[in-house]
Order: C-alpha cells, then sequence, then structure tokens
C-alpha cells in the first residue's frame, strides 16, 4: 500500500498541506517501512484544474490512501475513478 500526502516540505517531518492541489508537494509514502518519495507538485501554477491533475499524478504513483485537507468535487472523482 501507498499513502500520498499533501505536504508543504519534501520530507517526513513537514505539515500536512490543506490543499490538495496547490500543495507544494507529494510525498508517496510506504508505512510499512516509512520510505517515501517527495514530488514537487507541478500543478500548484495551474489557472483551473489543478485539483484534477493532483488527483492524476498520485493515482499514476499507486497511492491507495490520500492524506490531505480540502479535495475538490472534481478531484475526489478523480480519485474514485483511479480506484
Amino acid at each position: 500500500m501507498k499513502v500520498a500526502v499533501s505536504s508543504t516540505g519534501s520530507d517526513l517531518d513537514a505539515q500536512v498541506d490543506p490543499r490538495f492541489g496547490r500543495c507544494a508537494y507529494f510525498l508517496i509514502v510506504n508505512p510499512d517501512d516509512m520510505t517515501f518519495e517527495a514530488f514537487e507538485n507541478e500543478s500548484v501554477s495551474l489557472g483551473g484544474g489543478a485539483g484534477i491533475q493532483s488527483a492524476q499524478f498520485v493515482a499514476s504513483k499507486g497511492a491507495s490512501v490520500v492524506i490531505t485537507g480540502n479535495v475538490g468535487p472534481n478531484a475526489i472523482r478523480t480519485l474514485d475513478a483511479a480506484g
């Protein structure tokens, strides 16, 4: 299982960023051994559709759980469709 965390920074000590589509980083964490990869959120500066792009990104990384604050309805539909 992989967990996607919307984060203010690139390490596990960073705060959870409540803005899913506009967070600074996504951490993709394996909770079994706490290994992780950090990715800058390339959708942060989009004029629109940042939530959808972010949802597609975390799904492409194999995340089955998301830890964040607010997720818009379009991003939720994208995450649901990804499984």
